[in-house]
């Protein structure tokens, strides 16, 4: 885990590169609206293994752009977060929730707390 500083503050490029993250200033992607990891409560956990995933107009959309194998959720590989992870325990815990839980997207890597 790096400072995102060290790309530049792109989240892309952070993502692609495993990069856990936090306290990035940044937009929600295709908004003006302030992302939560702006303001420090929300954090991105081993994000190429944990992709963000939505299904568009019968297209499945995902990020980091490296993340292809890691959108199907059934399969076994090292650092997947699901909710027999301890990671996922452990932020659940402590009053996060998760993106892995949402409905309409999954977020794997996306764990936030709320004011």
């Amino acid at each position: 885990m790096v400072l995102v500083d060290e790309y530049n503050a792109d989240d892309e490029r952070s993502m692609q590169a495993n990069n856990s993250s936090s306290f990035n200033f940044r937009f929600i992607h295709g908004t003006s609206k302030l992302s939560t990891h702006s303001m420090g409560y929300a954090i991105d956990i081993n994000p190429k293994y944990n992709p963000y995933v939505k299904e568009s107009n019968g297209k499945i959309i995902y990020s980091p752009e490296n993340a292809k194998e890691y959108i199907d959720r059934s399969a076994n590989f090292p650092y997947k977060i699901d909710h027999n992870d301890l990671c996922f325990k452990e932020f659940k815990k402590r009053g996060f929730t998760w993106g892995g839980d949402w409905s309409h997207l999954k977020d794997y890597q996306h764990f936030e707390k709320t004011k």
